[in-house]
């Protein structure tokens, strides 16, 4: 039995910039933290005794004779990249909803991978977990998703993640002096808005636009070591929150999906409550909505938006790890017939 726990993230500034139609050609640049909010995914080998092969259990439960009849699209998709054909127990627990922003589901592709080459008594390095989900999600998936995601989740804690254009990327940690730090986190809210999306969905226009948006996502780039310098130095933190503010409004302009009437009167209700600054987290269009507010402001915020829920939260600094290990054997292989298996 293996256990893994991969954090989700929240990410700053960059967003849109690593995307490989931009950086492959501009560069890009991504500020982002881990949470410690976590994605927890437990495998092991199934033994030769059921009816089916392997058992999937997420928002649903699968008990499939064959890997291709899986429904979850990561699952199916890992188990071929990492050659598995034996029967495998999966079961996924989340700390935060699907779908909302967070990079959940690279954090669920990150663990899974993680759990899974365990399960096969190999240790991963971060930046194979990185590069093999990006490959997952971008190859086999074909999904419409960026590449910082993964590399966040993976990594953990506050870093600067660059991309270069022959699909490689660099992770520099950002420090910050620890009160500093501490005085940061503590201007931070995060508040669900009840809406969840399928990002790739969201982030298709937006790839569409790319070529258009040259003038936006240089801007956006070059708010990531703006917001790093504001952490270094030792003026004050509401610059930050500014920076946020203006980030979201040219992040808005890319593309119509980003925003929607419920969520811009929420955020202009945190805004007449006193919040500095924010946006919302991930592709757009639900999820997450991340606000810089003054300590002494945040319980007037809070009342503002007394119909969302607030989620406390603080960095963390792991990254993807394994929590439980209990070595296997790999058990034979059930009597039946060959093609109900992935092909090693």
């Amino acid at each position: 039995m293996i256990i893994s726990r991969t954090p989700f993230r929240v990410s700053f500034f960059g967003g849109g910039t690593d995307y490989p139609v931009w950086y492959r050609e501009h560069g890009g640049a991504v500020l982002a933290t881990t949470i410690n909010k976590y994605c927890y995914l437990s495998c092991r080998w199934l033994p030769p005794f059921f009816g089916h092969t392997s058992r999937i259990v997420w928002s649903r439960i699968e008990q499939v004779t064959d890997h291709d009849a899986i429904q979850h699209p990561s699952v199916r998709a890992t188990l071929k990249f990492l050659r598995i054909g034996q029967g495998v127990e999966v079961h996924h627990v989340g700390d935060l909803p699907a779908r909302t922003g967070l990079g959940s589901s690279s954090s669920f592709t990150v663990g899974l991978l993680h759990a899974l080459y365990g399960l096969k008594g190999q240790m991963p390095s971060k930046p194979q977990l990185a590069r093999e989900a990006i490959h997952v999600e971008q190859e086999l998936l074909k999904e419409h998703v960026g590449c910082q995601d993964q590399v966040v989740t993976a990594y953990g804690g506050l870093n600067r993640i660059e991309f270069a254009s022959r699909d490689t990327f660099r992770v520099s940690p950002v420090i910050v002096d620890a009160a500093r730090l501490a005085a940061f986190q503590d201007h931070l809210m995060l508040f669900f808005t009840g809406l969840s999306r399928t990002a790739s969905e969201i982030a298709e226009q937006q790839v569409r636009v790319t070529p258009a948006k040259t003038q936006e996502l240089r801007a956006m780039h070059q708010m990531v070591d703006e917001g790093i310098r504001v952490l270094q130095g030792g003026g004050g933190l509401e610059e930050f929150g500014r920076l946020l503010h203006e980030s979201w409004q040219v992040k808005k302009s890319l593309t119509e999906k980003i925003s929607t009437p419920h969520i811009d009167d929420c955020y202009d209700a945190a805004r007449r409550s006193g919040a500095i600054g924010g946006k919302l987290l991930g592709a757009g269009g639900g999820g997450f909505l991340l606000l810089f507010v003054r300590p002494e402001e945040q319980a007037r915020v809070r009342e503002a938006l007394d119909g969302l829920l607030h989620v406390p939260f603080r960095f963390e600094h792991d990254g993807s790890r394994i929590i439980f290990y209990e070595p296997q054997e790999t058990p034979a292989a059930a009597p039946a017939p060959t093609e109900h298996l992935v092909a090693p």
